[in-house]
């Protein structure tokens, strides 16, 4: 495992992801760069600094991966590994390849977040992370693999594109629809159902996240086709709805 783990970005999950590595690489040091003001107690370092670092870990916007990557490519070791976390995989993957040719990087998404980590009480046990490609050895693979199984992840592998289409009808698909909620004014009542209170489970969970949904849906080809396929089928139910003849008081 990396001795050393350079953190860029400390948005919403790049802080998340300090807290993970606090918890689960206690013994490495971790160095912390950021554009975004500096919470209190936390150090960060020059760009130059963490770029150096065994592990290099873009938690930036998607649209800020290629800007990045040509940043800290000077400065990076030649056997530093990049580690994209990325929600879209082709686009960022095509970036790294480009970008180190001969340098290793793996490019992973987990498929959970702060909010999913808060609500399990910081049980692990079964959260996924989508591996797409790596240009990692074989026995370096295998060691971030068994160390992520050690502590409960699961390991999914899946080509790029795979990873995106899957994405496309499922992640996106719930922003979509929370972000539609949310901006309807929709709220939970006195009287929600078990199943309400799901929905609007999802709908907090995404309605802060405007820009990874509008990022999600520009750099991921797939989710114009979702977007085409719903409002067909909602305007299906839509239309069926509203043709009904309301009822009289007599009840017919």
């Amino acid at each position: 495992m990396p001795l050393s783990i350079g953190l860029i970005g400390y948005g919403h999950f790049g802080a998340f992801l300090h807290a993970l590595a606090q918890r689960y690489l206690p013994n490495a040091v971790l160095k912390i760069h950021s554009g975004r003001r500096k919470p209190d107690g936390i150090l960060f370092y020059p760009l130059e600094e963490v770029a150096a670092c065994d592990a290099v870990v873009l938690a930036v916007p998607i649209g800020a991966y290629a800007a990045t990557l040509a940043e800290i490519g000077p400065h990076m070791t030649p056997d530093g590994i990049v580690v994209d976390i990325a929600t879209v995989k082709k686009y960022t993957m095509e970036l790294l390849q480009a970008a180190r040719p001969a340098g290793p990087f793996i490019a992973m998404h987990p498929m959970f977040g702060p909010e999913s980590y808060a609500k399990r009480g910081g049980d692990v046990t079964g959260l996924r992370i989508v591996v797409t490609g790596h240009s990692l050895t074989p026995p370096r693979y295998s060691a971030l693999c068994q160390k992520l199984a050690a502590v409960g992840f699961s390991i999914i592998e899946k080509t790029a594109e795979a990873h995106d289409k899957d994405l496309a009808e499922t992640l996106f698909l719930t922003h979509y629809i929370g972000q539609v909620i949310a901006r309807g004014g929709f709220e939970r009542t006195d009287i929600d159902t078990v199943s309400f209170g799901f929905l609007m489970d999802a709908v907090d969970s995404v309605r802060h996240d405007g820009q990874l949904f509008e990022e999600v849906c520009r750099y991921n080809p797939y989710c114009h086709k979702v977007i085409e396929r719903f409002d067909r089928s909602d305007r299906q139910v839509r239309d069926a709805m509203l043709s009904l003849q309301p009822s009289g008081r007599d009840g017919n």
